[in-house]
């Protein structure tokens, strides 16, 4: 569809979002393929349009844009902040230089969706934030767990009480993924925390939320580079909760996810894409298994929660407030300090 008023927003809640990718990565092109089959599926039809595709590489744009069905690419990000018909941004590029480019955006009157984790650190996050706050536009952190239904199947089993008192966590998320300079290299914030951590600790603030934790105990293995290349952070709560989180980007792991209560427990099978939850009793019996409904890719329920949160006027999501966004950034920079990790961009 080449028309440029097509899903004009504007915020006036007349029409569908327009939605484009900076990048054009392997994240990006998973992307691109969600917004492909959003378009063609009736529950999200109505509801946004792949409208645009920017890389640094005109003919990466266009390849993208032409295999999925986008009506426009861009070979620079100046190009595509210049469209006055984009209404929502994805950006797809490394941690380092999100900030840069959320404000970017957000001064050229673009909302954005923007890749985990947010940024490098909670300072650029509260930079980002500020600069939502002036513009009134929409900014929120695509960390798809967040966005999923197995979340809700999640708190609802523990709001249940079947569980008893929560008093233990565990999550790990580990892949072996040394091949990408991304995840290696500290000019990029690379290293495990950032990129697959983030999910452990998220896992676990979904359950725990803003309850204070009293200390917390962390070590990491470093890369040759510097950047951490496995890490472990136990987690100690005012509750008397005790949430452990571990990932590392040396190695594949089981990916699990557990819920420890008083009187049963829960494992979650994959916590970066969950795929089943099953519920335990006091003598380690199954009383309940539950799979996660079909999805489309898992990406798109943050796209509809973001078009959604557009069309409402409003400018973050409530499945991954601000408050949420830095009370995470906030804790991988403590991480961080014990280990005496900084990038270089941070000195």
């Amino acid at each position: 569809m080449d028309d440029p008023n097509f899903g004009r927003m504007n915020g006036r809640g007349d029409g569908m979002i327009n939605v484009a990718i900076l990048g054009a990565g392997r994240i990006a092109q998973t992307m691109a393929h969600t917004l492909q089959l959003m378009n063609a599926d009736d529950r999200y039809a109505g509801l946004i349009h792949p409208y645009a595709v920017a890389s640094r590489s005109s003919e990466r744009a266009q390849k993208l844009a032409e295999q999925y069905g986008f009506s426009k690419s861009y070979g620079s990000y100046t190009e595509l902040l210049s469209d006055p018909f984009v209404d929502l941004v994805y950006i797809a590029t490394p941690h380092n230089l999100h900030m840069e480019q959320a404000i970017a955006c957000m001064r050229a009157g673009k909302n954005v969706l923007v890749e985990k984790s947010f940024t490098a650190n909670a300072e650029q996050a509260r930079r980002v934030f500020d600069v939502a706050d002036d513009t009134n536009l929409l900014c929120t952190e695509a960390i798809w767990t967040r966005y999923m239904p197995s979340r809700i199947m999640i708190d609802e089993i523990v709001a249940s009480g079947k569980l008893g008192e929560i008093m233990s966590l565990g999550a790990d998320l580990s892949y072996t993924t040394t091949a990408k300079k991304r995840m290696t290299d500290p000019n990029l914030a690379g290293g495990a925390l950032l990129d697959v951590g983030v999910y452990a600790l998220n896992f676990i603030d979904m359950v725990m939320g803003a309850q204070e934790i009293d200390r917390l105990v962390t070590s990491m293995q470093p890369y040759a580079t510097g950047v951490d290349a496995s890490n472990s952070t136990t987690l100690y709560y005012g509750d008397h909760t005790m949430a452990v989180a571990t990932s590392s980007m040396m190695c594949q792991s089981d990916r699990m996810g557990r819920i420890l209560g008083t009187k049963g427990y829960v494992i979650v099978h994959n916590i970066n894409n969950p795929e089943a939850v099953d519920v335990y009793g006091d003598n380690h019996d199954l009383q309940y298994h539950a799979h996660v409904p079909d999805q489309l890719t898992g990406y798109e329920y943050e796209v509809a929660a973001a078009a959604k949160a557009i069309l409402a006027g409003r400018h973050e999501c409530i499945e991954m407030t601000h408050a949420d966004t830095l009370r995470i950034m906030a804790l991988m920079d403590q991480i961080r300090a014990d280990w005496g990790l900084q990038y270089p961009f941070e000195r």
